[in-house]
């Protein structure tokens, strides 16, 4: 099967970053992964040396706070979202409280289709030096981590295609 496709184009004051995966399960089981917080490190690549500090499990509904660490390119970086919707089995939005973007959004929906899941990311998201950094870095490495993270999800879920994405 093909590298997941991962679109990243201009989008308001920032950009947009859309995929999309077709599992082979329904959208209760696959939402239930994604429920647990502690699945985030199992999909994150080793190279950015992600650790989840609030203690797990973590109870996951509108309002909840996780801290993460990471290196970014060799830097120490702390981020803390807030999950800011929360509607299970049918999508969930993280917010960036604190961390290296200027904005960070990230909706995740699981829409049934006959017995596959269509799980959905949509991430917008600014930076400082936007454009220059988005094309320089930014961009590449958000391609990366997302096609790692459909590579991880091929290893537990049954991932029967991908969505087409524009870039």
């Amino acid at each position: 099967m093909s590298p997941v496709p991962v679109s990243i184009r201009r989008h308001e004051n920032g950009f947009r970053l859309e995929t999309e995966i077709r599992i082979a399960q329904q959208p209760e089981d696959v939402f239930a992964f994604f429920a647990d917080a502690g699945n985030l490190q199992l999909l994150t690549p080793s190279h950015l040396h992600f650790k989840i500090l609030t203690p797990l499990p973590i109870s996951m509904q509108t309002g909840t706070l996780i801290d993460y660490q990471l290196r970014l390119r060799g830097l120490p970086i702390r981020w803390q979202t807030e999950i800011c919707t929360w509607e299970p089995p049918v999508r969930f939005v993280d917010r960036q409280l604190k961390g290296p973007y200027r904005k960070w959004v990230h909706l995740h929906e699981f829409r049934r289709e006959g017995d596959t899941t269509v799980m959905t990311d949509q991430v917008d998201y600014s930076m400082v030096c936007g454009r220059l950094a988005n094309a320089l870095f930014v961009a590449r490495d958000l391609r990366g981590i997302f096609s790692f993270r459909a590579q991880r999800l091929a290893e537990r879920f049954t991932v029967v295609g991908y969505g087409t994405t524009q870039d």
